[in-house]
C-alpha cells in the first residue's frame, strides 16, 4: 500500500476510486460522517435479539431453518457456526485485486447503516485491508444467489483468524501466494481477531461483493485491452489498404448510437495523416472492403455501448446494500432479497458477449490479411511461401481462441438450479457469469497480439510507404517487444511477448495522443 488515503463515502464510491482500490494503490479509510448511523443500526439489532419477537437471522435460524428459534445464549455461536458451515468453496483462490474489491465494498456496503452491525466490523475489514493481506477463498462454490456465501465465509474466517491469508512465495512472485494461517498474520498486523455477534456474521456473507467484484476486474482488465484492439484494427486497415470512408461521421450520426459514433471518431483520428491510405484513395478498384474492416465501428461499438452499460451496473452494485434483512431508521427490521445477484449475472453476461465479439472480429481480421486474394499481401504474409508458412499457423491459434470464447460467452444467467431444499429456489450464477471473464479476455489479448504482429507484417510490405504517426508508434512499439517475421521461426515466446503490451495498456496508450478522444469508458 502506498500513502495516498482514500476516503469512503458510503453510496458515493467512484468507478475510478473503485479502480483504485483494484490496483491497491491506496489506503481506505471511513468517512467519520457515517458512524453514528452505523451505531445507531447496530443498537437495533441488539434490541431485537433481546427481545421475544422472532427476527430473521438475528434469533432464529437461516435459509429453510428460518423458523427455528435460537435462545440468547447461543446468538454468538449462530453466527460463528454460520461462518464454520458456509465455508465450504473449492478451487484456485481469488486474486488480490478481487479480495480487495471484496473488502472494501462489504465494507463501504456495510457502513451505509442498514445492516446492523458494530463499527468494528467494518474497521476490521478496512484493517486487513491496508495491512495488504489477502484472505485465502476459493473462486468456486457460489450461486450468486442469497448473497455469495461461500467465498463471503471463507473472507469472513480469515477476519475471526480461523482462515488463511495469501502471502507472497519468494519462489514463485507471479503465482498466487503461500497460503497462511490467519491468526498469526492478524497478531503481526496488531488486527484483533473479529468476535461476532448478533446479525454480524450473516451481514459480512450475506450480499453480492464477490460477484460484483469479480466483474468489475473483468471489466477493468478488459479496458487496455479494449482499447488496443482500437489501435491494431486501425494497423489493419492500413496494412489492408482499406478505405477510411466506412468511419466519415455522417455515416455514424444517421444511425445515432454512441458507441459506434465514439469508435468511429477514434479510427479517423489514428487513420489521419496515412500516406499508404492517400497513395490507394484514387484508383482503387475495390469498391468496398470486408466488413471485418469497415464494420468495425459497429461492432466494437455496440461493444462498447454494452461495456459502459455494465460499468453503470457495477457500480451501482459497488455502493448498494445487498445483505438480509435491513435496518431501517424507524426501527424496522425487513428481509427482503437485495443479495440476489442477478443485475451482476447480466451485466456480466452482456460484458461476456461484447468480450467474445471484440476477440471473434478480430480473428476474422487476421483471417483476411492472410488471404493474399482479399488483402492483397502476400500469401501467409510471407516473401516465401511454401518454403515458409508464415502466419498460415497462428491464425488457427486466433480461431481457437475465438472459439474457445463462444463457448465461455453462453449466458450463465439463464441457468438456475434451486437450494436449500428449495428455499432459495431460483438463483443468478452471477459469480460464475464474472469469473469466467478472465480466461475470455486472456484469449482476446493473444488473438489481438496476433493480429498485431500480422498487421505490422503487413505494413512492412507496404515499405517504404509510412502509415500515421500513430500507428508508426503502434508499430515501433511492436517492433521492440518482436521482430519482423522474415522466415519461419518459433512464434509463441513473440506472441506472450506482444500480448503483455495489449494487457499492460502500452498498445491502449497511443490513444491518449490523439486530440479530442472521446471518453470511452467511465459510465455517463
Amino acid at each position: 500500500m502506498t500513502d495516498t488515503l482514500l476516503t469512503l463515502v458510503p453510496g458515493e464510491i467512484a468507478l475510478a476510486q473503485l479502480q483504485a482500490i483494484h490496483g491497491g494503490g491506496v489506503r481506505l479509510a471511513l468517512d467519520p460522517a457515517c458512524r453514528p448511523a452505523i451505531e445507531a443500526s447496530a443498537a437495533r439489532v441488539q434490541a431485537a435479539a433481546a427481545a421475544d419477537a422472532p427476527t430473521y437471522g438475528v434469533n432464529t435460524g437461516f435459509g429453510k431453518l428460518a423458523s427455528t428459534r435460537i435462545g440468547r445464549e447461543d446468538l454468538a455461536t449462530l453466527q460463528l457456526n454460520l461462518i464454520r458451515s458456509h465455508s465450504v468453496g473449492v478451487g484456485e483462490p481469488l486474486s488480490a485485486p478481487v479480495l480487495r474489491l471484496m473488502l472494501a465494498t462489504k465494507a463501504a456496503s456495510l457502513a451505509r447503516a442498514h445492516s446492523g452491525v458494530r463499527p468494528v466490523v467494518i474497521d476490521t475489514l478496512l484493517a486487513v485491508y491496508n495491512a495488504g493481506l489477502v484472505p485465502w477463498v476459493p473462486s468456486q462454490g457460489s450461486v450468486g444467489a442469497s448473497g455469495d456465501l461461500a467465498p463471503l465465509s471463507h473472507m469472513t474466517l480469515a477476519l475471526i483468524g480461523e482462515g488463511d491469508f495469501l502471502v507472497p512465495d519468494p519462489d514463485r512472485p507471479v503465482g498466487p501466494g503461500l497460503r497462511r494461517p490467519a491468526g498469526p498474520l492478524l497478531r503481526e498486523h496488531g488486527i484483533a481477531p473479529l468476535t461476532l455477534q448478533a446479525k454480524e456474521g450473516l451481514a459480512l456473507i450475506n450480499g453480492t461483493q464477490t460477484s460484483t467484484a469479480l466483474a468489475l476486474h473483468g471489466l477493468l482488465a478488459f479496458e487496455p485491452v479494449l482499447e488496443a484492439a482500437l489501435v491494431i484494427g486501425a494497423l489493419t486497415v492500413d496494412a489492408a489498404r482499406g478505405s477510411d470512408a466506412p468511419f466519415d461521421p455522417r455515416i455514424h450520426a444517421l444511425r445515432g448510437q454512441p458507441g459506434q459514433i465514439d469508435v468511429a471518431r477514434v479510427y479517423r483520428a489514428l487513420l489521419a495523416g496515412s500516406a499508404i491510405r492517400a497513395s490507394h484513395r484514387d484508383g482503387d478498384d475495390r469498391v468496398q472492403d470486408p466488413y471485418c474492416l469497415r464494420c468495425q465501428p459497429q461492432v466494437v461499438g455496440a461493444c462498447l455501448d454494452q461495456l459502459r452499460h455494465a460499468a453503470r451496473v457495477l457500480l451501482c452494485e459497488a455502493n448498494a446494500v445487498t445483505d438480509n434483512p435491513l435496518v431501517f431508521a424507524d426501527g424496522e427490521i425487513l428481509s427482503g432479497g437485495n443479495f440476489h445477484a442477478e443485475p451482476v449475472a447480466l451485466a456480466a453476461d452482456a460484458m461476456a458477449t461484447a468480450i467474445a465479439e471484440v476477440g471473434a472480429i478480430a480473428e476474422r481480421r487476421i483471417a483476411m490479411l492472410i488471404d493474399s486474394g482479399v488483402s492483397r499481401l502476400p500469401p501467409f504474409l510471407t516473401a516465401d511461401a511454401g518454403l515458409n508458412s508464415g502466419f498460415m499457423i497462428a491464425h488457427v491459434t486466433a480461431a481457437a481462441l475465438a472459439s474457445e470464447n463462444k463457448s465461455l460467452a453462453h449466458p450463465a444467467s439463464v441457468d438456475s438450479l434451486p437450494t436449500s431444499a428449495n428455499q432459495e429456489d431460483h438463483v443468478s450464477m452471477a459469480t460464475f457469469a464474472a469469473r469466467r471473464l478472465q480466461p475470455m479476455i486472456e484469449n482476446v489479448a493473444h488473438i489481438l497480439a496476433i493480429e498485431w504482429m500480422a498487421a505490422g507484417q503487413g505494413i512492412e510490405f507496404l515499405r517504404p510507404l509510412r502509415s500515421s504517426p500513430p500507428l508508426e508508434a503502434a508499430q515501433a512499439l511492436l517492433r521492440a517487444a518482436c521482430p519482423s517475421v522474415e522466415r519461419d521461426r518459433h512464434l509463441a515466446p513473440d506472441i506472450a511477448a506482444v500480448a503483455a503490451r495489449v494487457r499492460d495498456g502500452s498498445a491502449g496508450a497511443l490513444l491518449r495522443t490523439l486530440p479530442n478522444l472521446p471518453a470511452l469508458w467511465q459510465p455517463a
